[in-house]
């Protein structure tokens, strides 16, 4: 177990090393956000496949813009079970005064083990002028949310999202879609 901890922390660490750099491959980010705008409920549309949400058929990510001007996570996940799973955490700007790219560290026991090591990249690559749909990704690609104020959005932003996407290197072709309600109702039968 101790051998184990050791492997992680390491693996962290030069994670942390190889992305602290500026990569002029990295996907382009919006420059700044405001996070006043920004708080509230976003819906997940769509994701790249993610450990975190291997159970997750519909998932939303509720912001609250703090007094320090960081901002208070909660991410929800509601399983084909009907059953409700969340995360807490703060998001905060990775340099000061910039609100386009984050860190962002979940309460569990793996940060509260090793405190500011476990933290993600959250970079905001496209929010719609009226804050009502957003691109967020990390720089490796590795990691892609389609994200709308609404549990759904027409066929027209949908195109739209992903071919922002795609522009910025993402594969969209293995993005896993929001769960209908009915599609829900069929497997919990």
């Amino acid at each position: 177990m101790k051998r184990l901890l050791i492997v992680l922390f390491a693996g962290l660490v030069l994670a942390g090393c190889a992305s602290s750099g500026v990569d002029p491959l990295a996907p382009k980010t919006v420059n700044s956000v405001n996070l006043k705008k920004y708080q509230g409920t976003w819906y997940e549309l769509a994701r790249l496949p993610m450990y975190f949400q291997r159970n997750c058929a519909q998932s939303e990510a509720h912001y609250t813009l703090l007094p320090d001007g960081n901002v208070a996570v909660l991410n929800r996940c509601l399983t084909p079970q009907w059953q409700w799973e969340e995360a807490k955490g703060t998001a905060w700007p990775q340099v000061p005064g910039k609100t386009d790219k984050l860190w962002v560290q979940f309460d569990n026991w793996f940060s509260r083990l090793i405190p500011g090591v476990a933290k993600g990249e959250y970079w905001v690559l496209y929010v719609s002028d009226d804050y009502k749909t957003a691109i967020v990704g990390d720089p490796s690609r590795k990691y892609l949310w389609l994200l709308s104020r609404t549990p759904t959005v027409n066929g027209v932003v949908r195109e739209e999202l992903l071919s922002k996407a795609r522009q910025q290197g993402y594969d969209t072709t293995r993005l896993i879609w929001r769960a209908t309600d009915t599609q829900m109702a069929k497997t919990s039968n």
